[in-house]
């Protein structure tokens, strides 16, 4: 099982086109849908969906993956509930960069702070990341400055910050999936 968590743009066609190349992975693609505007809520209403959706799954090395403010989600939600994550392009500060655009940005601060303090040294081995070079939104190279002591690195020069096609990285996503390494 694969959970898909979209970007800031919730209607972005790209989301449908990762879904299914997601698919040439695991059949199993669940589509997580969120407000992006209430960061306290999405943040409950996520890990509730996932916990359901594991719970309702066989499969022994669920995946959950998001590109953007999904990534952001996709990393925090996948060490709470304790799977696997791939993240492209992560907004990895979205209470910097996504003031004006939701209500409370704020709440990304108090949501990190509340996080196991070390978390990511924790979820060590349990994430890959993958940035655009090209990323027109985020700063490759700082994402890869504040991850790479943590976890995997991918760069990929063709893709921007939404990553229409990832292809390309479906063989090393389904290696990690499966054996936890790349």
């Amino acid at each position: 099982m694969i959970i898909y968590l979209h970007g800031f743009d919730a209607t972005s066609p790209g989301n449908h086109e990762k879904v299914m190349q997601l698919k040439f992975i695991d059949q199993d693609v669940r589509f997580v849908h969120y407000s992006t505007i209430h960061p306290k809520l999405d943040m409950s209403h996520i890990l509730k969906e996932v916990h359901s959706h594991i719970r309702t799954s066989d499969d022994k090395n669920p995946l959950i993956c998001g590109v953007g403010l999904g990534g952001y989600w996709s990393e925090r939600i996948g060490f709470l509930c304790g799977i696997k994550q791939v993240i492209f392009n992560p907004n990895l500060h979205p209470e910097d960069n996504m003031v004006g655009r939701i209500e409370w940005p704020e709440e990304y601060f108090d949501i990190g702070s509340k996080c196991s303090e070390d978390f990511r040294e924790n979820n060590k081995h349990q994430c890959l990341c993958i940035l655009s070079t090209v990323d027109d939104v985020i700063d490759s190279k700082l994402s890869n400055y504040e991850l790479t002591d943590y976890y995997p690195i991918i760069f990929d020069d063709k893709q921007g910050h939404k990553f229409r096609d990832i292809a390309v990285h479906l063989p090393t996503i389904k290696k990690f999936k499966a054996e936890g390494k790349i």
